[in-house]
């Protein structure tokens, strides 16, 4: 079971017991709604992906996290928050492609899994770029899934002949890694501000009145 996968589960977990109420409610999704995208993208990655000429697609590695991207586009609260994530998911796939290029060729120099690198600058600098839930996931899933197009492109342009495969096993744990990563970092960092930010304001006084307290103080 691959680490996307992996961590899909104990994302739906997590859906299932509660824990992740408030962040559903910032992209817009009930409990329902999230565990079957959830399981969507899960089995989806289990069905055979649908060729188109060179590119090969995957239904839960590529279909599913797009369509979540482009529904949380659509529900975005200003055009402001259109636009980062759309420069945003630019940005970050220009540097998801650029840490690729650096990365040694030789595997045995690298110590960690490149995915892995990839699906954490990817979240970092969606969360960056994007700042809210839904631009930060918007930007890491659409990152990576545009930096992998760039991949096969360059490919292409020189000569090799490599099928694209939108979503695959390495593409797919590396878009999760992403978007998580982005959302996580959105969320803990907006919790701290808003904390920080109740702290210095006094709290206000209700406006409903106590009749008993006022009659106390007319006598």
């Amino acid at each position: 079971m691959s680490v996307g996968m992996i961590l899909l589960m104990v994302t739906a977990i997590l859906v299932f017991f509660g824990v992740a109420q408030r962040v559903l409610d910032k992209l817009y999704l009930t409990d329902r709604a999230a565990l079957v995208l959830i399981a969507l993208m899960f089995f989806g990655t289990l069905l055979p992906s649908v060729s188109l000429g060179r590119v090969r697609i995957s239904l839960g590695g590529a279909v599913i996290p797009l369509g979540i991207c482009l529904y949380l586009f659509i529900r975005a609260d200003t055009g402001r928050e259109k636009v980062r994530a759309v420069l945003g998911s630019l940005i970050t796939a220009g540097i998801v492609y650029a840490v690729g290029v650096l990365m040694p060729e030789e595997p045995e120099s690298i110590i960690v899994d490149p995915m892995f690198l990839y699906g954490i600058a990817g979240g970092a600098v969606a969360y960056v770029l994007g700042r809210s839930r839904r631009a930060a996931f918007i930007c890491g899933v659409t990152g990576v899934l545009l930096a992998d197009t760039a991949v096969a492109f360059m490919n292409w342009r020189n000569g090799i002949d490599q099928p694209l495969v939108l979503g695959g096993a390495g593409v797919f744990d590396a878009a999760v890694i992403a978007g998580l990563l982005g959302v996580i970092l959105a969320e803990l960092v907006g919790e701290v501000l808003e904390r920080m930010a109740r702290g210095t304001t006094p709290p206000q006084q209700t406006a409903i009145e106590n009749p008993v307290r006022r009659r106390r103080s007319q006598r």
